[in-house]
């Protein structure tokens, strides 16, 4: 995948993320970003990789966010892969 789609797909990540009234908090409290770290640091890879770390902690919330955009459920792994520090470590 190429970085730029994998910024935009961790962009709508953010913005769907910021539009869940539930799990917003959730994220905020789990990283202690506040609101103006999503406005701010929206435009930083370090940033919305966390985004995709975040969402891809549960199943259901992959699932609620692929549906909402149309997109496979794989495809914030890919994203992610893609961005700084979403690399697959090989330990052999």
């Amino acid at each position: 995948m190429r970085r730029e789609l994998a910024e935009t797909i961790a962009l709508q990540a953010l913005a769907w993320l910021a539009g869940n009234d539930e799990l917003l908090p959730v994220f905020m409290g789990a990283t202690g970003a506040g609101v103006s770290d999503l406005k701010t640091r929206a435009t930083e890879p370090e940033f919305i990789g966390s985004v995709l770390d975040f969402i891809m902690m549960d199943d259901a919330w992959v699932m609620e966010f692929c549906e909402a955009h149309g997109l496979a459920c794989d495809m914030p792994q890919q994203a992610r892969s893609a961005l700084p520090g979403g690399e697959m470590v090989n330990w052999t």
